[in-house]
């Protein structure tokens, strides 16, 4: 029997994840949709033969869903996660959890009290074979204990909903959670610089952002942020280690040589690039629903992210670097990998 499913939000992720769960992967059925937009929602669930909500609560309380995905804004997270929670449903929410760390901890505290994972969060990057194949080597010790970790994170552009404090908590977060993952870490402090301003692009975003961030055990990770930068979708990575290096590719499938230059594709959007992260992700899931469980990466991993987000609007607008102080984790999330992925080594320092 195919897991009943109801999606929060209808927008382009939704629709995407709606496609994803109707057209690619097998064992789910969407037989309810919510979003703001009552109109879109309801052409979604024309299209697809699902029930309208007027609100997500009335989706989550619906006895015919029996799991629950988020992908309505990320403001609006964190009570639909406690609501699925409190319902004792599986829940996947896109990232951030929430976008406070307030909100987060209730969270893991509403989790932690159940005694069981119900919620994923929807860092797909975790799930994407380039950053699996960096993660793998780091494990296994391939280029000695990780140094540095430089990350490249640029848009080609961003639509008018998207507000300044998102290059952070929306864009950023996805930077912030694969750092920690890479290099089996917590962020314990962060700087924020703001570069001259992109005159392309809109005057109340400051485009570009360089982050840094202070790992526990020493080492840095340094985030570019563009989100305006015109040309396309670029993601890089490298890990810097004591013996050498990986990092992500940047070559496209093809060169193209001509007219005396040699060219290659850039992705126009997350959607191109990061396809078959979203697609592994939800295959991850699915089971893990269907059984009244989760792993994948955790409401601790999008608490972490979230603090660490939280910090760097702190040192953004401060122009001081900011110290995170965590709580205490509960026994729940013990795996230091979230559940997702193949174990991994944390590495002291000069180890």
């Amino acid at each position: 029997m195919p897991l009943k499913i109801g999606v929060i939000g209808t927008g382009m992720i939704g629709e995407d994840h709606i496609r994803r769960l109707t057209q690619v992967l097998s064992g789910a059925e969407i037989v309810a949709v919510s979003d703001v937009d009552a109109r879109k929602a309801q052409a979604v669930a024309d299209r697809i033969g699902a029930r309208r909500h007027e609100t997500g609560e009335a989706l989550i309380a619906d006895p015919n869903v029996e799991a629950v995905v988020i992908a309505s804004w990320g403001r609006t997270h964190a009570a639909y996660v406690l609501a699925a929670l409190a319902a004792q449903k599986p829940v996947f929410c896109e990232k951030p959890l929430a976008t406070s760390s307030a909100d987060c901890r209730r969270i893991v505290e509403a989790e932690a009290a159940l005694g069981r994972r119900l919620v994923q969060v929807g860092f797909m990057r975790r799930f994407d074979p380039a950053y699996v194949a960096m993660q793998r080597l780091i494990a296994a010790g391939r280029i000695g204990t990780p140094l540095m970790f430089h990350s490249v994170h640029r848009n080609a552009s961003v639509p008018p909903s998207y507000i300044p404090a998102m290059i952070l908590d929306d864009t950023c977060v996805h930077d912030i959670d694969i750092s920690r993952w890479l290099l089996a870490d917590e962020v314990k402090a962060v700087t924020v610089k703001s570069a001259r301003r992109n005159s392309k692009g809109r005057a109340d975003l400051a485009d570009p952002t360089l982050v840094l961030l202070e790992m526990a055990q020493g080492g840095l990770v340094d985030i570019e942020i563009s989100v305006q930068i015109g040309y396309g979708y670029d993601i890089r990575g490298e890990v810097v280690g004591e013996t050498g290096t990986v990092a992500l590719s940047t070559g496209s499938p093809v060169d193209l040589r001509s007219a005396g230059a040699v060219s290659g594709h850039v992705p126009e959007d997350w959607r191109e690039r990061f396809i078959t992260a979203y697609d592994e992700e939800f295959r991850h899931w699915l089971p893990a629903a269907a059984a009244g469980s989760a792993t994948g990466p955790s409401c601790w991993d999008g608490y972490a992210a979230t603090l660490a987000t939280e910090a760097a609007a702190r040192a953004r607008d401060s122009g001081q670097t900011q110290t995170i102080t965590m709580i205490d984790k509960p026994a729940l999330y013990a795996s230091p990998n979230g559940d997702q992925g193949p174990e991994r080594t944390i590495f002291a320092a000069g180890g």
